[in-house]
Parts: C-alpha cells; sequence; structure tokens
C-alpha cells in the first residue's frame, strides 16, 4: 500500500506540534514552579521584615523604658537636694557644700547617658553620618589608657597596650576610641582593684586585625556571656556594680566594631577575668 508523500508530512507536522506542545506545558509548569518559589520567597522576605519591624520597635520601646528608669534615680536625687537647698529650714554649709556635690555628679550620669544613647541611635539610624580616614589603632587605644590613667592608678591598675604601631585602618576615631575606652571602664569599674589589664594583636589577615583586650579581674557567671552587650544590663554577681555607669558601655562597644565591619564575642580567661576578641576591618 502505498502511502501518499504528503501524509508523512502531515504526520510529522502533527509529531512536531505535540512535541512543541508538551515542550510548552513543560516549560510553563516551570514557569509556574518559578514563580511559586519566587511569592514564597518574597513572602519569606515580606515576613522577615515584618518580625524584623516588630523587633526594632519593641527594641526602641524596651529602650525608651530602659531610659525613663534611669532617669528617674538621678532626676529624683537631684530634685530631693534642691527642694532641700530651697526649703524653709536653713541647712549647714557643709551639707550644702555636700548636696551640691551630689547633684552635680547626677548631672554627670545624666549627660553620659544622654551621650551614649544618642550614639548608639547614630548608628543604628545614620551610620553613614560618622566620618571616616586613616587611623592608627595603637595611637587611640593608648588615648584611651591615658584619659583614665589617674582611675587606674586609684584601683592599682596596670595596662599593657602591646598592639603594634603600624596597626593602620580606614575607620571613625571617636568610635574606635570609644571601644577601648568603654572596655576599660568595664574593668576599671567591675574587675576589682590590683589587676592587670592586656590589649594586643592576636592576629591579622589581608582584611582584618585581630585585637585581644582582657583583665585578670573578677569574670562573670558564663549565664550572663551571651547577654553581656545588652543594653542596661545589670549583674548582681562576680562583677557587682560598683559605678553609676549608663548601662550602655558594652553596646556601644559591640556596635563600633559592626560599624568598622568586624565581629566581637566575649569569654571567662583561663586564671580570672575577662576576654573579649574582636577585630576590625582594615579597609
Amino acid at each position: 500500500m502505498n502511502i501518499p508523500a504528503g501524509a508523512y508530512a502531515i504526520v510529522a507536522v502533527i509529531v512536531l506540534l505535540l512535541l512543541f506542545l508538551a515542550w510548552n506545558h513543560i516549560r510553563q509548569r516551570r514557569l509556574i514552579r518559578r514563580l511559586q518559589d519566587l511569592a514564597s520567597s518574597l513572602e519569606q522576605s515580606r515576613q522577615q521584615i515584618i518580625q524584623e519591624q516588630q523587633r526594632n520597635r519593641q527594641l526602641k520601646q524596651e529602650m525608651t523604658s530602659n531610659i525613663a528608669h534611669e532617669l528617674k534615680t538621678p532626676v529624683s536625687s537631684i530634685r530631693g537636694y534642691l527642694e532641700i537647698l530651697l526649703g524653709d529650714k536653713p541647712v549647714e554649709e557643709s551639707k550644702k557644700q555636700f548636696f551640691l556635690e551630689r547633684c552635680y555628679s547626677q548631672t554627670l550620669r545624666l549627660s553620659d547617658l544622654i551621650n551614649d544613647v544618642s550614639v548608639i541611635n547614630k548608628l543604628e539610624e545614620s551610620s553613614d553620618l560618622f566620618p571616616k580616614e586613616e587611623i592608627s589603632v595603637a595611637e587611640i587605644a593608648d588615648e584611651a589608657v591615658l584619659e583614665l590613667e589617674e582611675q587606674c592608678r586609684s584601683h592599682s591598675i596596670v595596662v599593657h597596650n602591646e598592639l603594634p604601631r603600624q596597626m593602620i585602618v580606614i575607620g571613625n576615631h571617636s568610635l574606635i576610641y570609644s571601644i577601648f575606652r568603654n572596655l576599660l571602664d568595664n574593668s576599671i569599674a567591675y574587675a576589682g582593684d590590683g589587676i592587670e589589664v592586656g590589649i594586643d594583636c592576636y592576629k591579622k589577615d589581608d582584611e582584618k586585625y585581630y585585637i585581644r583586650f582582657y583583665d585578670t579581674g573578677a569574670g562573670v557567671d558564663s549565664s550572663y556571656l551571651p547577654k553581656l552587650f545588652d543594653r542596661f544590663l545589670r549583674i548582681d554577681e562576680g562583677r557587682s556594680r560598683k559605678s553609676g555607669g549608663t548601662g550602655l558601655g558594652l553596646s556601644i562597644v559591640k556596635h563600633a566594631v559592626l560599624f568598622h565591619g568586624g565581629d566581637i564575642y566575649v569569654r571567662n580567661r583561663d586564671g580570672g577575668g575577662l576576654e573579649f576578641f574582636f577585630s576590625l576591618k582594615k579597609k
């Protein structure tokens, strides 16, 4: 039986058409699957953004509440002293001087709190406003040590700054200063008397310097270590509270390290004290 040549052509066309339809169906299914995956990814991103917004809102509410709590004590103290000084009953000169000194001390605490809150807000919301320049990390650490030299001497604290002089980064001077200043403040306030503080560069690579800051004093309970950079953290054991700090110092340290492209963690030091390990990006 002879099949016309045209029939072969028709069959071939039908086969090609069926193949095209099958390929197109597979393509559509793949496209639909990709669109579904994209929609799922977008929904996950949307949920993450919502969760992050809720988290930020909660953190701001907590910070506002904590700030209000922190402000209450010095404001109440100042008000109490001034009410006595301005009252009808006469006050001895020695007591007047004492009350004025206490008022001044509390105003300094208020000023520190306002400055620290301002730095954290600026880092979180407008970090691009911090200028960067070429700076020597060792020299900035020297500045912090020199600034707190008298406090160290009064507590018999010896500081060893062993950072190499050629440690140069592109960063913000005031923020790197705040890292060393707050870490040293923390050691002075909580680590105890007669201790040693050390600062060294234990590692470096093409991108970062890795710095260790440690003291030989009192450490903290291991349960507090993950929370040590939280705002307004109060620790009642180990490192007892001895000063009227703002409770924001270590939080500023963490923000300043992150600003410079680094990471930071803390652990209890073998033999006593705390060790902070952090990195700073070179450029």
